[in-house]
């Protein structure tokens, strides 16, 4: 059997049942390609379905959405706490935060140290130095001086000194 397409390709004394073998051949490679094929696909498909199933039956897409919504959640909260945290550390600097305590006898009775002077400052070394004074009858008397950045507005006892000085070096904690 001749024919001119393969006398053009030079292939004119080839024996048709050769090619018929050669193209059953190829046939059978391309299916079983075919099979491997389609086995990595439905593969593929069960783990992209295994993927998208989240947690109970919900789709991959509304879980990030919900991961979206709850980050912006959480953005508004921290930006909330911030203005808290700023808020409460300004009102910190307002209250009092360092104290001294001395106690002493005031007359050098043998009653023992009923008197004490208390300093109370704050942040700015602002406050009150209270002085209270036990007396031998029994009396007892109280007085409050202004303290302005570390310094009395009228002069200290030795004791209200020793208190002031105690506040004062409270902030090494």
């Amino acid at each position: 059997m001749e024919s001119q397409i393969f006398n053009s390709m030079g292939l004119g004394n080839l024996d048709p049942a050769i090619l018929f073998f050669v193209l059953i051949g190829a046939l059978l490679i391309m299916i079983i390609v075919s099979i491997v094929q389609t086995s990595r696909v439905k593969k593929l498909e069960k783990r992209y379905n295994k993927f998208m199933q989240g947690k109970e039956a919900e789709s991959l897409e509304d879980e990030i959405v919900g991961l979206f919504h709850d980050n912006r959640l959480i953005r508004t909260e921290n930006e909330k706490n911030r203005k808290d945290i700023q808020d409460i550390n300004k009102r910190m600097q307002k209250t009092f935060q360092k104290i001294g305590l001395e106690k002493y006898d005031a007359f050098n009775q043998m009653g023992g140290k009923l008197s004490f002077a208390l300093c109370m400052l704050d942040e700015n070394d602002n406050g009150y130095l209270l002085n209270s004074v036990h007396s031998t009858d029994g009396l007892n008397y109280c007085y409050s001086k202004e303290i302005n950045g570390g310094v009395a507005d009228v002069e200290l006892s030795e004791d209200e000194r020793a208190a002031l000085e105690k506040a004062l070096s409270s902030t090494d904690r």
